[in-house]
């Protein structure tokens, strides 16, 4: 597979408690730090992307979209806010709190729509992981490989297409990874749940 580097490498932070508290209630936090800014994305799965009315997700702070693995197929609301230099390393250092960071639109919906506000103390910075970001020679796929503080490397291959050619999509994509040599992951389900419980602090 022949790759072409996408951008600046970044670090991720994620955000979650010793229990992962967020994670059980379908919520995800992460900071994507580069040079000179942030961005704060507060992601929610399980929501339907028809129903939802258009002032929930700004157009420049967020989107819905369903994220489909073979035959599982889940819609996840994104808002995302930037931060500065400064409230990022505040942030990353216990100076300034989460809810203190999130954006109007982040805390609308966590509040109004899910019904979960406030969130829960005791949130910790989990991370660095190293990430880089790719784009195939032909530009059908992105692949963003991250690297843990231990050692261990994820990598995921993604394609935005619509949701009426997303099983072609997928077709498509088994194809081409099974001709470049690529295992898939046998439970792609429960990575983001392994990455976290990977960035827990040793009790």
């Amino acid at each position: 597979m022949k790759l072409r580097q996408r951008g600046a490498p970044y670090e991720v932070w994620q955000f979650d408690d010793a229990s992962l508290t967020l994670l059980e209630h379908g919520l995800r936090l992460r900071l994507r730090v580069n040079s000179a800014a942030s961005e704060l994305t507060l992601k929610i799965s399980d929501q339907n992307c028809e129903q939802l009315a258009p002032d929930l997700v700004p157009a420049r702070e967020g989107k819905c979209e369903y994220d489909v693995y073979g035959a599982q197929r889940s819609g996840a609301v994104s808002l995302t806010t930037r931060l500065d230099a400064t409230a990022t390393h505040d942030l990353l250092a216990g100076r300034l709190a989460i809810p203190q960071a999130l954006s109007a639109a982040q805390v609308r919906y966590l509040r109004d729509v899910i019904l979960y506000w406030p969130l829960p103390s005791g949130l910790l910075s989990l991370g660095p992981i190293k990430a880089h970001s790719y784009r195939t020679k032909d530009r059908t796929y992105d692949v963003d490989v991250q690297e843990m503080p231990g050692g261990d490397r994820y990598t995921e291959i993604t394609r935005k297409v619509p949701l009426a050619d997303a099983d072609d999509a997928f077709r498509t994509l088994q194809a081409y990874l099974a001709n470049a040599g690529i295992a898939e992951c046998a439970d792609r389900s429960t990575q983001a749940a392994n990455k976290l419980r990977a960035l827990l602090p040793p009790r």
